[in-house]
């Protein structure tokens, strides 16, 4: 367990570069398994989870070369061995799941937990990829462990998803690349990391058309090679620097921004009175930034008599993981605002502990959430929750707070946030791990 300490009430200022998106290095990752030619990975950020699936691949016999340093990393599974040692997977992270198209395809046959970890941001049931995996020609047993097999290959289907689910739609798209003919996905998550992935595919060979709406076609091709692939910025923590910079009272600018994913977010900090302006970098790069001087006052609709609201839900909508940074900006906000996640049942889990510096925040219902900003805050220890966002958006509370805060099991958010204490000391904060 790590504890995060703060040292808060001082403005955040500088100029920063975000790591690799750790939802698109995931997925990208366990996509290398597809083929025994050798693929480099680039601006790969060290989280926790992608060096649990590093050991895991590693001893299976997956020649790994990862210069942390730089951020490259070299991948060779022609070694990879025919059989799993102790017959498992494993069964402490959520992103195991991204393993089973590649496992199936080299292997026939996987045994899985029917429960697997993740966060705590409420149930995440293992039946949509199972029924997409068998769409595409595997069979699935009863019981706990859950034994897949694929005895004929893969075999190009068209399915239609009971919702946009992000892991499903890249289970698929792995899946499909190399099933025999042509496979549709109807009502496909198209989140920037969903993308990602398939651009990554049709580097290795894939045919994917459709890529970034809700309908993806792909029809299969015998084989996938290597490719060298450049992991995208993550968006989320671009995101996290402005609202830190903006709830301190600093001017925080984030190099590598990525502007065409940004109109939503734009406008939700918007809401909470706070301009983000994109401009050209010195390297000709985009750069999103945030000015002191702020206004902290929430945006007042025209219709008079409804709330302001933010709502997230699968992508296009505003982004749900992003929602927990909005609502912690939000407590020091002039105004009242209304948040609405559509996406889980427990999002809101952690509200009792941004409630122990003093914020003033309702509960309506397990989706929707009402905070009225701007009341006297005061330096606290809290407990995080097991959601990564979340223990972000309680570490931006304290960091605005004079004082010392103590974020007590902050260690998720090196889940996402792999130079997170680094980071935001270069901007001037005084944070450490305990």
């Amino acid at each position: 367990m790590a504890d995060l300490h703060v040292q808060g009430g001082k403005p955040l200022s500088g100029t920063i570069i975000p790591s690799g998106n750790k939802n698109s290095v995931l997925p990208i990752f366990c996509a290398t398994l597809l083929t025994n030619e050798p693929v480099t990975l680039r601006n790969v950020p060290d989280i926790t989870d992608l060096n649990k699936l590093v050991a895991f691949l590693t001893s299976q016999g997956s020649r790994i070369d990862w210069d942390r340093a730089n951020g490259v990393m070299r991948l060779d599974h022609s070694g990879f061995r025919s059989t799993l040692a102790n017959d498992e997977l494993p069964s402490d992270m959520r992103s195991t799941v991204l393993l089973f198209p590649a496992l199936l395809h080299r292997l026939r046959r996987i045994t899985i937990l029917a429960n697997a970890k993740g966060c705590s941001l409420g149930v995440r049931e293992i039946d949509p990829h199972l029924e997409i995996l068998g769409a595409l020609g595997a069979t699935v047993g009863s019981g706990d462990p859950l034994v897949i097999a694929l005895p004929s290959g893969f075999a190009g289907a068209r399915h239609w998803c009971d919702y946009m689910s992000v892991t499903v739609t890249e289970n698929f798209a792995m899946a499909a690349a190399l099933a025999k003919g042509e496979s549709t996905l109807i009502n496909a998550a198209s989140e920037p990391h969903v993308q990602e992935l398939c651009a990554a595919l049709v580097a290795m060979g894939a045919k994917i058309d459709g890529l970034g709406t809700s309908m993806i076609r792909i029809t299969g091709v015998d084989t996938l090679h290597g490719a060298d692939i450049a992991i995208g910025t993550d968006y989320h923590e671009i995101v996290t620097f402005l609202a830190l910079g903006a709830i301190t009272g600093g001017e925080v600018r984030v190099r590598k921004a990525l502007p065409h994913h940004f109109d939503l977010i734009v406008r939700a900090f918007a809401k909470l009175g706070v301009v983000v302006e994109h401009e050209t970098g010195p390297d000709g790069d985009s750069v999103a930034v945030v000015r002191r001087g702020q206004r902290l006052k929430i945006e007042e609709p025209y219709t008079s008599n409804l709330l302001p609201k933010i709502e997230a839900a699968p992508w296009p909508y505003f982004s749900v993981d992003l929602l927990p940074l909005m609502i912690a900006l939000a407590v020091r906000c002039d105004g009242t605002i209304h948040f609405w996640n559509k996406v889980y049942e427990n999002g809101f889990s952690w509200i009792p502990e941004l409630a122990k510096f003093g914020a003033h925040a309702v509960v309506s219902d397990p989706h929707r959430l009402i905070v009225f900003g701007n009341r006297p805050l005061r330096p606290a220890v809290v407990d995080s929750p097991y959601i990564i966002r979340a223990a972000v958006a309680l570490a931006m509370v304290a960091a605005a707070i004079p004082g010392k805060s103590v974020v007590r099991h902050a260690e998720i958010i090196q889940r996402a946030h792999p130079r997170f204490v680094e980071n935001l000391r270069s901007l001037g904060a005084e944070m450490e791990w305990k």
